[in-house]
């Protein structure tokens, strides 16, 4: 049996509204989509398939303002949930970002992984009272200072992190059309040479990308893929036949055994229920009593289902559905 994808669900749901504030972070926050932006913007993924970094992303990335669906049975397909979204520090403001998340890349030789911290914004004006360079250079220093007690303590700087902060402008005025262009932190010896090696300064880098649908010149594929996932004019029906079609986008997935492990979990907590309905009825009328026991079952039936497409572990969701965690594993290997 098929289901939708988690960016299938959001393409359908946005429709033409692809650009707008909720609907596009919700396209954006899509493992699929993100995997592809690093890959295309990111130094460290270029050489890494978007399969193999979205596996790498961690499960609990956040999405400013936006409930979420869950996904599907791939890790890679689910949307994201994750690092809180606002940053509040005394005497320097609240700031509140679109999308943010940590994710791993194999270090040299792969025997270490190195972890870096994402932003990710949507824009749909690139000319606002503010230069963008400049906001994603801030948004990136707060990401560098909030680490403090976080990512390391007192003098341990060599913990300190490195983040990126990624802006997708869509609409670029037609002089900029489709571009690509990094701010970082580079080294340049002006007198002697201060030998340094380069992961102790790259801690910062800000990324632009310009989309405009109109532009001669089509840009990279990552700019193909983005013009075509926020297109105002295209279907989302069309969206999905090029992203699947050009980028490997998958749109459906298989979802038979979920289906099954859930319906199992279904019938044992409404038998469960409904043998105590019944036993409370004898009292208070056995069919006021099976109703209530029924309804009860259903209820907390959905919320396990919720709670394990959600990807709970199942001490978790025993904790907070209730249920034993005997029963729930025995339900979800079945």
């Amino acid at each position: 049996m098929k289901g939708k994808t988690a960016i299938s669900a959001a393409l359908d749901a946005a429709g033409a509204k692809a650009q707008y504030d909720g609907h596009v972070k919700r396209i954006l926050g899509s493992r699929q989509v993100l995997a592809r932006i690093l890959k295309g913007a990111a130094e460290e993924f270029r050489e890494y398939s978007p399969e193999e970094i979205a596996g790498w992303i961690e499960p609990d990335i956040r999405i400013e303002g936006t409930a979420l669906r869950p996904g599907g049975i791939g890790k890679e397909k689910l949307l994201i949930i994750g690092d809180n979204t606002e940053s509040r520090i005394p005497g320097e403001g609240t700031i509140t970002y679109d999308i943010r998340f940590r994710v791993y890349v194999p270090g040299q030789g792969r025997r270490e992984t190195v972890k870096l911290l994402m932003n990710v914004e949507a824009q749909k004006k690139f000319y606002l009272k503010y230069r963008i360079v400049t906001r994603g250079i801030f948004y990136g220093a707060r990401m560098l200072s909030e680490q403090l007690d976080r990512e390391f303590t007192d003098s341990e700087y060599g913990k300190l992190k490195k983040v990126y902060s990624i802006w997708i402008c869509m609409n670029a005025p037609l002089h900029i059309g489709n571009a690509l262009t990094e701010y970082w932190i580079g080294k340049r010896d002006i007198i002697g040479t201060m030998p340094e090696k380069k992961k102790n300064y790259d801690k910062l880098s800000v990324i632009i990308i310009c989309l405009n649908e109109k532009s001669k010149e089509k840009g990279g594929e990552l700019h193909g893929f983005l013009n075509t996932l926020l297109s105002p004019g295209m279907s989302a029906a069309r969206k999905k036949e090029v992203l699947l079609r050009d980028y490997g986008v998958e749109m459906e997935q298989e979802i038979g055994e979920e289906l099954k492990q859930m319906c199992n979990l279904s019938e044992a907590i409404e038998e469960n229920a409904m043998r105590k309905g019944v036993r409370k009825g004898v009292r208070k009328g056995v069919r006021k009593g099976v109703r209530k026991g029924v309804r009860k079952g259903i209820s907390l039936t959905k919320n396990i289902m919720r709670l394990a497409g959600e990807g709970k572990t199942e001490e978790e969701i025993s904790a907070l559905c209730g249920v034993s965690a005997k029963m729930v594993h025995e339900i979800m290997k079945a």
